[in-house]
């Protein structure tokens, strides 16, 4: 592996690594980097990680923007356990897997997004830091992910004024304005507000990527015990698919009459494909302490999102290892093409509606229940309800891909083709309890209890069909402090997830279920320093996976059984002079029981390593640089024409950073796959390849205040 020996030095230097309480500004650095904040991702409480028998990575908005996020996905990009972007760059949706299966997104710890291609993506700047829980959160979060969730932490009215404004220009003619202010309106009321414009192209020929965003809160504190915080959210994007869905001959394998395909081919009707959104959103958080022995937490956010998504992509799945054709308008059929150029050409356009409705309550209690026995005891109650609706046409003409005749793609009118027609209308509903219980004994052992029972229905008004679920799961773990600095822990979680969707039969999807055993071990000698090396078997049921005895795309098939296994390990901490590293890496095994075969687009190995430091070169001049690189494994992928398995080579990708401040200005450059490499995120049996993210170079100039 050509990034094994750099990581194996880092994780050296890391276990070594001194305290550093004697360095004041090194302390503060702690804060930045995220690592020593309260993991309310994994216990909804404020609990320290090394007090958490999992393990939870919380990466902070000074950390991801240092690394070049640009979607909450790139944030990340440097978490153990987790492949970021495992399509490519994706404009329509942020996608990542934990431990070989797909994240939930939450913001503010309720579940976000409910539903694909009837939204838009949420902007990384809206948030303060990315929490990331491993393993299966079903007993606080409801219908979780057996991976892990993602939870997004809005930037909440701060009570000291404070803000930055930027402008930002770089790679595909990216053109930005950004804000950020907050402060004291008024005694016991702050306010804040966050916008971006942007306008911008993307490494996809006539797909855009602009967006209008502005997100103004409120907080009410009228006491130190109480407060209400209400944040709005209205988010405009206009925008394309950067997912071409290229055929594999001619990408990965070779077009041996035509040549390679360019990585930029729009395959579509520019001006007409699009992936046009608009959302608003509002939430309110509302917390008071009666004492110090109990507080309620109450959490409440309507959405509603309107979503035009128009798109063209080539069949390449009637026969993957040769989709070109000619068609005969005569007969109406089709026959090979000899020199391999034309292809039949999908119209996929639809019209989406979504609302959401979701609520979080809980009541906490401290209390003991001996001289060295400490009880957090949580019980509480959510709720959520969505309905999406969408109107769909489709259709399909013929072009030649490597000369597209644009002018000659329909373009409808500007509207849906012809015969659009109601596609979906799913309501879903969701209630649950919950009960947890934090003991800490001796002030040295943590074991964390929970159960929960939710109630879930779906409901198809389209076809009259309606589904219903109970599940009861469980959750038992404990972490103990044996010698200073040294944590070792053991977990057992369950995990419920409806999913919607129907077999090629006509059948409803069933609910996934799944169960994981966990081990590991904390090593935390400092506040700057957190190393965790885990272990982890997880077996689930009923995963939705495409039908290889199926030619139609979207057809699935599920699972009996699932299993996923593997090893973390992910290391942070804040050197003398500091430096600042984040260190992991992943081996993860995931098949379908039986098959001896790894899932489809999961890698066994990933890695990364990123450092940052700062300089002080006097006259209030400071400077930051940072680099990283980033190691992907090869994946595999099954099906009726790759028997023994379509592989997507491993790449690795090298990203650096330097910002340069004086007094209160700031410019600073990012470059994402600085080298430029040219790679295949993933590329699969059914017959599309999607490309990896390209070299990405941006300047921000800041003022802050």
């Amino acid at each position: 592996m050509k990034i094994a020996k750099p990581l194996l030095l880092a994780f050296t230097a890391l276990s070594s690594a001194p305290a550093l309480a004697q360095s004041g500004a090194q302390a503060d650095e702690v804060i930045v980097t995220g690592q020593n904040r309260t993991s309310g991702a994994a216990t909804k409480t404020d609990t320290p990680p090394e007090q958490v028998p999992q393990p939870v990575t919380i990466i902070s908005a000074d950390t991801f923007e240092a690394q070049g996020a640009v979607s909450i996905s790139d944030t990340l990009n440097y978490v153990a356990g987790v492949q970021a972007n495992p399509y490519g760059p994706d404009s329509r949706v942020d996608g990542a897997t934990i431990r070989g299966i797909s994240a939930l997104q939450f913001r503010d710890g309720m579940r976000d997004v409910f539903s694909y291609y009837a939204s838009i993506r949420s902007d990384p700047y809206n948030f303060d830091s990315v929490q990331v829980l491993r393993g299966p959160s079903s007993v606080l979060f409801g219908q979780g992910s057996l991976g892990g969730i993602v939870n997004l932490n809005s930037k909440l009215p701060q009570f000291e004024a404070g803000g930055e404004v930027s402008l930002r220009y770089g790679s595909f003619d990216r053109k930005e304005a950004l804000a950020d202010l907050t402060g004291t309106i008024t005694d016991g009321l702050a306010g804040r507000i966050v916008a971006r414009v942007r306008d911008s192209g993307t490494q996809v020929d006539h797909v855009p990527d602009d967006r209008v965003m502005v997100a103004p809160s409120l907080t009410w504190a009228p006491g130190m015990d109480t407060s209400l915080t209400v944040l709005g959210l209205y988010q405009e994007d206009d925008s394309g698919s950067t997912s071409q869905f290229l055929p594999l001959v001619g990408t990965l394998l070779p077009n041996t009459l035509a040549g390679q395909l360019p990585n930029d081919t729009f395959v579509g009707k520019p001006g007409w494909d699009r992936y046009d959104g608009r959302l608003i959103q509002g939430t309110a958080l509302f917390n008071h302490r009666f004492s110090d022995a109990a507080k309620i937490s109450l959490k409440a956010r309507y959405i509603d999102s309107d979503l035009t998504y128009f798109s063209h992509y080539p069949n390449s799945y009637s026969n993957p290892t040769n989709p070109y054709v000619i068609y005969d308008p005569v007969t109406q059929t089709e026959r090979p093409d000899p020199e391999q150029r034309h292809i039949g050409l999908y119209t996929d356009a639809s019209i989406a509606g979504m609302e959401i409705f979701t609520t979080d309550n809980n009541v906490q209690l401290n209390f003991n229940t001996g001289a060295q026995v400490e009880h957090v005891l949580l019980g509480g109650i959510d709720y959520s309800w969505n309905r999406v609706r969408k109107v769909s046409s489709f259709g399909l003409e013929y072009i030649d891909l490597y000369d597209i005749d644009y002018d000659a793609i329909s373009g409808h009118g500007g509207g849906l083709p012809a015969g659009a027609a109601p596609s979906d209308d799913t309501e879903q509903k969701q209630l649950g309890f919950y009960l947890q219980d934090q003991i800490r004994l001796w002030d040295r052992v943590s074991v964390v209890l929970g159960v929960r029972r939710d109630h879930a229905t779906s409901t198809n008004h389209r076809d009259g069909l309606e589904s219903e679920w109970n599940a009861t799961t469980f959750r038992a773990g404990i972490i103990g402090e044996v010698v200073t600095g040294v944590s070792p822990f053991f977990s057992y979680t369950e995990s419920f997830e409806p999913v919607l969707g129907f077999t090629r039969t006509g059948d409803p999807l069933v609910p996934k279920r799944g169960s994981q055993y966990e081990a590991g071990i904390k090593f935390h000698p400092s506040q700057a320093t957190m190393v965790t090396l885990t272990g982890y078997r997880i077996k689930e049921q009923n995963r939705p996976i495409d039908d290889a005895g199926s030619p139609q795309q979207g057809d699935f098939i599920q699972a009996e059984s699932v299993t996923s296994k593997g090893v973390e390990l992910e290391a942070r901490t804040v050197l003398p002079g500091d430096l600042q590293l984040i260190a992991n890496y992943s081996y993860n095994e995931a098949e379908i029981d039986g098959t001896n075969q790894q899932l489809d687009n999961v890698s066994k190995h990933n890695a990364s390593l990123w450092a940052l430091r700062g300089f002080s070169l006097g006259n209030d001049m400071s400077l930051r640089l940072g680099g990283g690189v980033r190691y992907t494994g090869e994946n595999r992928s099954y099906g009726l024409a790759f028997t023994d398995g379509l592989v997507t080579p491993d790449y690795t990708l090298v990203d650096g950073f330097a910002e340069l401040r004086w007094k209160q200005w700031s410019f600073s450059v990012n470059a994402t796959n600085l080298l430029g490499e040219k790679f295949y995120s993933a590329c699969l049996a059914r017959g599309d390849c999607f490309i990896g993210a390209e070299r990405n170079v941006y300047g921000t100039l800041s003022l802050r205040f």
